[in-house]
């Protein structure tokens, strides 16, 4: 943001006609009218920033108004949040503080943007803890007041949509942090359309060529698919025009960001792609007929043209997913002999789909108020909070994981639904009905069947959980539950436990001490940690309470057990601090000191070949090649971790260090070797391994690892060889597939 020349007539008309539009959009909505207000926020917001300019030259009001609209035409909200989101940047910026706000506009909206304050700065300070403890208050902040969030997603979207005039390392910072934290939110509320349009975007400012090949293969493609589409629909459109149903039918295609992602699960190409579009059918809400049985109802009509594939239905309309996603999944067989999908789905259901939760008001009768229509989302977050991890990174993988989850439906004996993530064990299932169940639990019975703690659950199982109140949580726990819930209770669990004991240890040792009329003193504690070989005092009391450590019954024995002579303690201090003076010395000898240039992160640093010889490392997450994209991560010690812009590590490090990014690009190699690693698969035959093996050494190539298996005349291998660049791994790859029998060769990416 920069002080600017006062705005021209024209800026002034444009800022005037956005607002306008945004008023618009606000009285197509069902909230009751407050103008007003929302009025009386522009023009604060307005005064405020006068004088402001984005870093793309527009008028800073630009922004706040940009949001405001999100906010209201593209999430659903009223008044209260379209002011908070007009002002969210007012506290942060200029004069006016949260008091005045308050004073102005009441306690709700200084609430909200007193949240969007606090947060602005993105979630991340500069060290991790910091960064884990900011995650934590936005969350606290959200289960407070959700429209928090919402409007920071709309904040983010909005930034995200006018990231072109930022740096490329400011670019991957913001990219990075928006899929690591933002676009899962975006999920988890529902808000479909905006979660995609985030990854999207994402997607775009960090991979612009891969994301411009694949718009380009989606557009050249596309009549192909409006063609199996036109085949498909045609019948279904004749039947459910003869039975009278009112609906529109439509293809909705896979975002870039999906094919790619799909194209990298899969390590397929683009052409190896199938389900790019999908079919799908809204159908208008009709009073008193009942939503749930129009679907089946169209279901029946598409179910008697194609063949169905069973294994493939989804019913979200009986049990909706937790985001409050409805809709029923088929697939079929179309007429061109493709899979379909086909989603049926009412207006209501399409609605919320795309705006999350917000849409719901639309139904409502009469003129809402948007306070009292907040429905209460947040408990599992809720229940996390109240213990997280003191590792930050891991507590925002744990929050980050329970926000991407699929869900399974599971039975209580008693037949109560619980909705779990996929992947969820018996002993998670234990956490979920309650902390006491799960720590006494023992083991389950699933379908009437005994299990072991770490049995995976499945869609439809019933569970019974067996206890015993001489259990307690152990610490392998941890590796047996995957939800966040039941990770939260066993650490608290298990930190209790550890006070208990260490406290347990503390009262056995201060006995022995008492019956020997001994004071602890520390000095006597000091010895015994250094005579036990424990960091501290609470690690020396755990040992002694879990009988770790088996104290002498007398006092005398104790303490004759930690004399020493001091001129002999202080001998061996010297005769070690005298040896590791030698081992540096000797170290400093054999590595002469690296003259390293102090690293600029505003600067773009070309890799060149000796630059691995200097300030530049790559460390083993992903291993980059030249011609890949990569951006830099500059460490403490002043050198910078190569990753490519794939690399999960580095996604994390972008979201979480952002100011700590440098942009990078590759200057010639021609004698520096790389690692990398294909996966092959096709028909196997006899001497299939001696060609793949040939192709490769004619190249001049080495081979670093090999590995193939081969199964019922198919096999599958993986190779991992040095290179120079991308060229000769694309060279490679196309002269491998050109042998017989080989039917796929990909790169394989890092999934770390």
């Amino acid at each position: 943001m920069a002080k600017d020349k006062t705005p021209t007539t024209e800026e002034e008309l444009l800022i005037e006609q956005e607002f306008n539009a945004l008023i618009d959009d606000y009285l197509k909505t069902n909230h009751r009218r407050k103008v007003d207000i929302i009025t009386k926020a522009f023009m604060l917001a307005k005064e405020a920033h006068k004088g402001v300019r984005r870093r793309s030259g527009e008028l800073y009001i630009s922004h706040p108004i940009a949001v405001a609209r999100i906010v209201c035409g593209e999430i659903g909200l009223g008044s209260t949040s379209i002011c908070a989101a007009l002002l969210h940047d007012v506290v942060e910026d200029t004069e006016y503080t949260v008091d005045d706000i308050k004073a102005l506009f009441g306690e709700k909206i200084a609430q909200i943007v007193d949240g969007l304050t606090k947060i602005s700065s993105g979630m991340f300070g500069e060290d991790v803890s910091a960064q884990a403890e900011n995650f934590r208050k936005l969350l606290l902040t959200m289960s407070d007041d959700i429209r928090v969030i919402l409007v920071k997603i709309a904040d983010r979207l909005h930034n995200m949509r006018t990231l072109g005039s930022m740096a490329p390392a400011k670019q991957y910072k913001i990219s990075g942090e928006t899929m690591y934290i933002y676009a899962p939110l975006a999920h988890r509320l529902g808000l479909f359309a905006i979660k995609t349009e985030l990854e999207e975007l994402s997607f775009k400012w960090e991979n612009p060529e891969e994301y411009e090949s694949i718009k380009q293969k989606l557009q050249s493609t596309h009549r192909v698919r409006a063609d199996i589409y036109q085949h498909f629909a045609e019948p279904v459109i004749e039947k459910l025009n003869e039975q009278g149903f009112k609906y529109e039918i439509r293809a909705r295609e896979k975002s870039i960001y999906s094919v790619w992602n799909k194209m990298q699960a899969k390590s397929v190409p683009f052409e190896e792609i199938y389900d790019i579009f999908a079919v799908r059918i809204i159908f208008e809400n009709e009073a008193g007929v009942d939503e749930k049985k129009r679907c089946w109802d169209i279901y029946s009509v598409i179910t008697d043209i194609y063949k169905l594939r069973p294994d493939r239905i989804r019913d979200w309309v009986s049990r909706p997913k937790a985001n409050g996603y409805q809709a029923l999944h088929l697939t079929v067989m179309g007429p061109d002999g493709q899979w379909i999908e086909v989603q049926i789905r009412s207006r209501r259901m399409d609605d919320i789909a795309e705006k999350g939760f917000a849409a719901h008001w639309k139904y409502k009768e009469g003129r809402i108020e948007e306070d009292t229509e907040l429905d209460k989302w947040l408990k599992t977050i809720q229940e996390i909070l109240e213990s997280p991890s003191p590792n930050a990174m891991d507590f925002l993988d744990t929050i980050k994981l329970n926000l991407y989850s699929q869900e399974i439906f599971v039975f209580t004996p008693k037949g109560e639904i619980r909705t779990l993530a996929q992947g969820a064990t018996a002993l998670d299932f234990a956490y979920d009905l309650h902390s006491d169940i799960g720590d006494h639990c023992i083991g389950a019975k699933v379908n009437h069947k005994l299990v072991p703690l770490s049995e995976k659950l499945n869609s439809g199982d019933q569970v019974e959980i067996l206890t015993s109140k001489s259990q307690t949580p152990k610490p392998e726990w941890l590796g047996v539950v995957t939800t966040a819930k039941a990770r939260t209770k066993i650490e608290y669990a298990l930190r209790k436990l550890r006070r208990e004991v260490a406290k347990k240890g503390e009262e056995l040792l201060e006995r022995i001490l008492s019956e020997g009329d001994v004071e602890m003193t520390p000095a006597i504690l000091d010895r015994m940690l250094d005579y036990y070989q424990k960091p501290n005092k609470e690690d020396l009391y755990y040992a002694i309470g879990s009988e770790e450590i088996a104290l002498p019954q007398k006092i005398e024995k104790l303490l004759a057990l930690k004399k020493q002579n001091p001129d002999n303690v202080l001998l061996k201090y010297m005769k070690q601090a005298f040896q590791a003076v030698k081992k540096s010395d000797k170290d400093k000898a054999e590595k002469p000191p690296m003259e390293y240039e102090k690293i600029n992160p505003k600067k773009t640093y070309i890799l060149e070949e000796d630059s691995f010889n200097k300030n530049f490392v790559m460390p083993p997450c992903c291993n980059p090649i030249p011609g890949d994209k990569v951006f830099g991560f500059l460490r403490e010690d002043n050198e910078v971790e190569v990753h490519s812009i794939h690399c999960p590590v580095g996604l994390k490090l972008k979201a979480s260090h952002g100011d700590k990014i440098i942009n990078l690009e590759w200057g010639s190699y021609t004698q520096f070797p790389f690692v990398t690693t294909i996966t092959v698969a096709g028909i196997d035959r006899m001497g299939m391994l001696n060609d793949i093996t040939k192709v490769i050494t004619a190249g001049s190539l080495n081979i670093k690892g090999m590995s193939i298996e081969s199964n019922d005349g198919i096999f599958d291998g993986r190779i991992t060889v040095y290179v120079h660049d991308v060229n000769d791994l694309q060279t490679l790859c196309s002269r491998i597939a050109k042998i017989k029998g080989v039917k796929t060769v990909n790169r394989k990416q890092s999934t770390v």
